[in-house]
């Protein structure tokens, strides 16, 4: 009977496609009355005939129909912010010296015209330079001068020659990520407000987080709310307590010196602060007369670093924050924040989000955590399971644990699960490469979305000429470990206008959200600039269930049964 209807539904189909394009080639030619009805006719329905064919199996090798939204977000190289900018201790003295040698109308003179000018550019000038004025403090002492005496108009000039603009979106703005805002008040049916993360690129090739807000209605129109007129980092605030077995495990694994790691660890308390940490630190790097080892101390702070809270003013605009590398072990950047909603056991909501630290050698998966986007907790994850790129956080525990997926080899997705957040061990393979377009590697685009047929897992694959494709599987939701389906075909790939860019042939994900029934993705158009793509859920699941993959479960299940 089914074979009957698959027949009949192929035959319309080819004469819908015949129809159609003697009725196309009609209205382009003589462009008659009879034409349009009969092409408007066949438009209507349309729809109705690709859902039917998707339902009998027609379209099973065959790519989902997406929508791409008529929405590109750009990177804005005009996005600036006011960097610490040092070239040395001599240099900086001399510096100095040739600042007090000028007359206090001098001084005035040169100041005034810069804070008129750059007022403009930031929200709060004079305080930045004031703090930037503090951090050569030092050099004023060297040059013989105390700190305390200097007048505000002389540190303000002082710490301009400290300071540089660092354009954050001067090379690309790509591999988004999307939440639902905290915030859904004042919507109309139908709306929901929405944040997303994007990795921003400037000069040196150095990412940070950066944020914009945007609002999409019942009918998955999007619109990307403009930016402020500023920007702004955090305050770093480092009151974290640290665990001394889990720090000098992670102390280890970036490669500082053991010796000096036993010397540190011996004087540690099995708690302990960064007072603490910072004072043996500098003592035993006082201490010590080969500068290699040195090093090696400093390193210590450096990973302290990596544990810490940064805190937004609350007259910032979520497009206004930018999260920028702060330790040492992050300096090169901030990559690909992958943010999701985490509802606890008690149902309240917390948002997390996996990035890799990067400091141009050395990878260090970290965490941040945060309930409204304004204040921020900052840790490095730890075990066997957090050594590469490409975790994603499950949106809420699974039999009691915490979940995540991750791609510790580079080319395979695993799971893992855990009691702890911050760590992870025992890593168990998902999935391998299966088809052409992602012979090289595949791996998570984001954290695993909940729905009722399981967990949905927007996938990239990476094949010939190191074309990025994006892809779906689904998981069972009680046991994660079961793949019930997986597209053979690519869900998006890049088309002639979106191959161009900063890394040709790459489409990338962080995250994707449901809104009534459709599947928002965000992605980055070969690392330059980033859209959106939407496809019905109910194609997409229907898609996933009859898939080879889900296919060759049910017929290994079937084989169980009618051999028991």
């Amino acid at each position: 009977m089914k074979c009957d209807k698959l027949a009949s539904v192929k035959t319309d189909v080819l004469t819908f496609f015949v129809i159609l394009s003697v009725c196309r080639l009609s209205v382009f030619t003589d462009m008659s009355t009879k034409s349009w009805v009969l092409y408007l006719h066949f438009i209507s329905k349309k729809h109705k005939l690709i859902n039917h064919c998707a339902s009998l199996g027609v379209y099973k090798n065959m790519r989902l129909l997406i929508e791409r939204k008529p929405v590109k977000v750009y990177p804005d190289p005009k996005r600036v912010i006011a960097r610490f900018f040092f070239n040395g201790d001599e240099r900086a003295v001399q510096v100095i010296k040739h600042v007090m040698a000028l007359s206090d109308k001098d001084v005035f003179n040169l100041i005034s015209p810069l804070l008129q000018e750059y007022s403009k550019r930031h929200r709060n000038i004079t305080k930045i330079l004031i703090r930037h004025c503090k951090k050569v403090k030092f050099c004023i002492e060297r040059a013989g001068l105390d700190f305390e005496a200097l007048d505000k108009y002389q540190k303000l000039l002082i710490g301009s020659y400290f300071t540089h603009e660092y354009s954050i979106e001067s090379a690309a703005f790509f591999n988004p990520s999307i939440v639902e805002d905290p915030d859904q008040s004042e919507l109309v049916e139908g709306e929901k407000r929405l944040i997303i993360s994007f990795r921003a690129v400037g000069e040196g090739h150095i990412s940070s987080v950066v944020f914009r807000r945007a609002l999409i209605d019942r009918d998955h129109n999007i619109t990307v709310i403009p930016v402020g007129n500023y920007i702004d980092e955090a305050e770093v605030v480092k009151n974290a307590i640290y665990n001394k077995k889990l720090f000098l495990k992670k102390a280890a694994d970036s490669k500082i010196n053991i010796e000096v790691l036993d010397e540190v660890g011996a004087k540690l308390n099995e708690k302990f602060d960064y007072a603490t940490l910072r004072k043996i630190s500098l003592d035993g790097k006082n201490f010590q007369e080969n500068e290699l080892k040195k090093l090696e101390y400093d390193k210590i702070l450096w990973l302290s670093d990596t544990y810490h809270e940064i805190s937004f003013s609350r007259d910032t605009d979520i497009s206004d924050r930018i999260i920028y590398p702060i330790s040492e072990f992050e300096r090169k950047g901030i990559e690909d924040a992958r943010f999701v909603r985490f509802v606890k056991d008690d149902g309240s909501v917390v948002f997390y989000a996996t990035y890799t630290a990067y400091d141009g050698a050395m990878i260090m998966p970290k965490l941040l955590q945060t309930t409204d986007f304004y204040d921020f907790k900052i840790s490095p994850l730890h075990g066997i399971g957090a050594q590469n790129k490409n975790l994603a956080l499950f949106p809420r525990k699974i039999n009691g644990k915490y979940a995540m997926m991750s791609r510790i080899d580079g080319w395979n997705n695993y799971l893992m699960y855990s009691d702890k957040l911050t760590v992870w061990d025992n890593p168990m393979k998902l999935q391998a490469p299966v088809f052409p377009w992602e012979f090289i590697q595949i791996g998570n685009c984001g954290s695993p979305i909940e729905t009722e047929a399981g967990w949905l897992v927007i996938t990239h694959g990476v094949g010939p000429m190191r074309r990025y494709c994006l892809g779906a599987s689904l998981f069972d939701l009680n046991d994660p470990s079961i793949e019930i389906g997986r597209l053979n075909e690519p869900l998006v790939i890049p088309n002639k206008d979106e191959r161009e860019g900063y890394v040709p042939n790459v489409l990338y994900s962080c995250g994707s959200i449901i809104h009534n029934g459709e599947l928002i993705i965000p992605y980055g158009l070969s690392d330059y600039c980033s859209s959106f793509a939407g496809v019905k859920m109910d194609l997409l699941i229907k898609k996933l269930k009859s898939s080879n993959c889900a296919i060759a479960k049910r017929e290994a299940e079937e084989a169980v049964v009618k051999n028991n």
